[in-house]
């Protein structure tokens, strides 16, 4: 028997309201979590169209061979930074005429082969073994409205529920990070983003085995999270829960632990200091504290290396020129019409509460207002000292650059970032305050 998916009605509203439009096929993500028993769908959003394929709606592709998996990969990417933690990317969904109806899945198997890959590749953490990593892919007919649902190439069961959405508890969490990464010398193709890559994967260790306060407290990993709460009628009542999450880790090593110093040449060093605010999400069905503390874990990974990249990004794209100070992105909340659950982005300073929202509507097609825009971070700086290299400069490998959805969104798609020269390596930071030093 395959996974069971509880769903919410409004994700079932919507992708009946999908229209083909003259398109043989519409493609597009369902996001929700992950557990155990069973996994929860909270929302689906489709893939935006390209600009090229907007003008030629006359002349659609007729097969599904023809999907562009490299930008409903970028759409999925770009999409996964806007999940708290606790949410992820559960599948893809595709609407297709009825000649389509018996040639969607090797189509879909590729796509998620694709997604998967792709997101996997950032993660700053690994999958455990007891946790569920199968995707699902539901077909629907446009004609018909029959759907048919597989997860791992195996049927699975689609329940539609109300208020699914609300049934949430949320776990709030600010930390302190302070990371000092070398820059290595030895290798002028070794990279930025490896050398990043790799401080950061050293953190990350920090965060995966520091001890975790809810609510002031210590609990078993198997412990029920809501021991000890009141009890309240209905899950709609037990989502009004929040818990505050403090992260302690280990500052020194213990005295029978040997270690090893290690030597190496470097060109400077990036430090990333500062406050991060992260949230995560766990559904109220007897949540366990080791998940509870998991979705914590991936929000704190998950939001710094983001940054990282966005600011890459950003670089990289509008070819920033050389300064002391770049400010850095801020996280913002927007919480998910109809539910407790909150989405969140990340903006610059000079980009507009209308730009964020205009975002949203790209990239998960649902309306959001701007009064509901919670920022939840200062506004910060990049500094660096005046003795960087001036005649530095950004550049890029041969490789092709995939096009961005959209050309107005604030979030850039992904890119390679090839061989980063010293005003790159001035630039980076973890969305807090940065400093560089040259030698």
């Amino acid at each position: 028997m395959g996974r069971t998916y509880i769903v919410e009605e409004t994700v079932g509203q919507y992708l009946s309201s999908i229209n083909l439009q003259g398109k043989p096929f519409v493609s597009g993500l369902l996001i929700g979590q992950c557990s155990s028993q069973k996994d929860y769908v909270i929302l689906a959003t489709r893939t935006p169209p390209k600009e090229e394929q907007n003008d030629n709606l006359k002349h659609p592709k007729s097969k599904l061979d023809n999907l562009d998996e490299e930008w409903a990969t970028e759409h999925a990417n770009q999409v996964s930074r806007m999940l708290p933690g606790g949410l992820v990317v559960l599948g893809v969904f595709i609407i297709t005429t009825l000649e389509l109806a018996d040639d969607f899945q090797n189509a879909m198997r590729r796509l998620i082969f694709s997604m998967e890959k792709s997101m996997s590749r950032k993660r700053l953490w690994n999958v455990t073994e007891d946790e569920v990593s199968e995707r699902v892919t539901l077909h629907i007919c446009s004609s018909t409205k029959k759907y048919l649902l597989f997860s791992s190439a195996r049927p699975a069961d689609w329940k539609y529920q109300s208020r699914v959405s609300a049934s949430w508890l949320s776990l709030d969490c600010t930390i302190h990070v302070n990371i000092h990464i070398p820059l290595s010398a030895t290798s002028v193709t070794y990279t930025l983003e490896k050398n990043t890559k790799s401080g950061l994967t050293r953190w990350a260790k920090q965060i995966e085995n520091g001890v975790y306060l809810i609510n002031g407290q210590v609990k078993g990993n198997d412990c029920d999270l809501l021991e000890g709460q009141k009890k309240n009628r209905g899950n709609t009542q037990a989502a009004a829960h929040s818990f505050d999450v403090r992260v302690l880790t280990q500052l020194l090593l213990n005295s029978d632990h040997r270690s090893t110093a290690t030597v190496q040449i470097c060109s400077g060093s990036v430090n990333l200091r500062g406050n991060v605010r992260c949230r995560a999400y766990i559904h109220s069905n007897r949540p366990k504290v080791k998940d509870a503390v998991q979705a914590v874990k991936r929000d704190i990974l998950n939001t710094v290396a983001d940054r990282c990249e966005i600011l890459f990004e950003d670089l990289l794209l509008n070819e920033t020129p050389e300064k002391k100070n770049y400010e850095l992105p801020q996280r913002v909340f927007v919480p998910l019409p109809g539910s407790t659950v909150m989405l969140c982005d990340y903006k610059f300073g000079d980009e507009s509460a209308e730009e964020i929202r205009d975002h949203f509507s790209d990239m998960l097609d649902h309306e959001i207002q701007i009064e509901d825009v919670e920022i939840a971070e200062e506004v910060n700086t990049a500094c660096m000292p005046s003795c960087v290299n001036s005649e530095a400069s950004l550049t890029n490998t041969n490789d092709e650059q995939p096009e961005q959805p959209n050309k107005t969104i604030g979030v850039k798609i992904q890119q390679n970032i090839g061989v980063i020269a010293a005003l790159a390596v001035a630039a980076f930071a973890a969305g807090i305050s940065f400093h560089y030093f040259s030698d």
